[in-house]
């Protein structure tokens, strides 16, 4: 049995705290939903994961009950508290972090680099991201971590939508571009604001991430400072942005829009702009 409402509530108020915006605390207590994440998971005991915003445990502890080894990282110290009482201190199984997981917009916490080694063994992400963070952090650990193989996050619908956008749509773009030549996605599960405390005032939804064996770009952060310059741009013609002597993909003309573009078709682009090689 997984922490109801009521076992949440109870164990904020014992520790006389309620939920922080400033933090955007939104608790997870469905646990539908819940077990829809740690299917999507598949978590295999000797496993390592890194948890986000643990809160008091909803994930933490059925991952560590599957044998998983988790790195939890959690901003709130009063949170950190109720953890300890119920997981205990640090072990070879469990870490747990105080601290805010990013170290400014384009680099993890250098404790957090920490727990996951120097090794580049393998890990997965499974949290209930807060919204703030969640687009920093998903381009970050795929284009400097190799090592994160599987991504499982529940995040603002909006983000979601992005991730998985297809061209032609406003929510097609840059970070949803970068994601899918990186990884392979999947949508696990759409929740409602009832299925948190206190209800949030947006829908949410869960994604998988599974990160492809062949990546469609060798340089993912050359690719983003070309989605960066495109998009910067998006209602011009590519021609207009790129210059008419540039070669283009075929199926595209220097009429189109960066939003009209395929991924594949970005990525020949911003290699024949950047002189990237091409996967191997």
């Amino acid at each position: 049995m997984g922490q109801t409402l009521s076992t949440i509530k109870s164990l904020l108020s014992a520790h006389g705290m309620h939920p922080r915006k400033r933090f955007g605390q939104n608790f997870l207590h469905d646990q539908n939903k819940v077990q829809a994440i740690l299917e999507a998971a598949e978590i295999r005991a000797g496993e390592t994961v890194l948890e986000v915003g643990p809160g008091t445990g909803v994930l933490t502890e059925p991952m560590l009950e599957r044998g998983a080894r988790v790195i939890a990282v959690e901003i709130d110290r009063d949170l950190c508290a109720i953890l300890r009482e119920r997981i205990g201190p640090d072990s070879d199984r469990f870490t747990l972090i105080n601290d805010d997981v990013m170290a400014g917009k384009h680099a993890i916490h250098p404790r957090v680099a920490e727990a996951l080694g120097s090794d580049h063994s393998a890990f997965k992400l499974v949290a209930n991201l807060p919204y703030n963070v969640a687009s920093p952090l998903i381009a970050t650990l795929l284009m400097d971590h190799r090592a994160m193989t599987r991504t499982i996050v529940m995040i603002q619908r909006e983000v979601a939508d992005r991730l998985m956008a297809h061209p032609g749509g406003k929510e097609y773009g840059p970070l949803g571009i970068l994601v899918q030549a990186l990884c392979e996605l999947e949508l696990v599960t759409n929740l409602s604001p009832s299925c948190f405390w206190p209800p949030p005032q947006i829908e949410s939804a869960v994604v998988k991430l599974t990160r492809r064996e062949r990546p469609l770009t060798n340089d993912p952060h050359r690719l983003a400072d070309f989605l960066h310059k495109l998009f910067s741009k998006r209602r011009k013609q590519i021609g207009t942005i790129l210059g008419r002597q540039t070669p283009l993909p075929p199926g595209s003309d220097p009429t189109m829009r960066p939003e009209q573009l395929t991924v594949e078709q970005i990525i020949v682009l911003a290699r024949s702009s950047t002189s990237e090689k091409p996967p191997s």
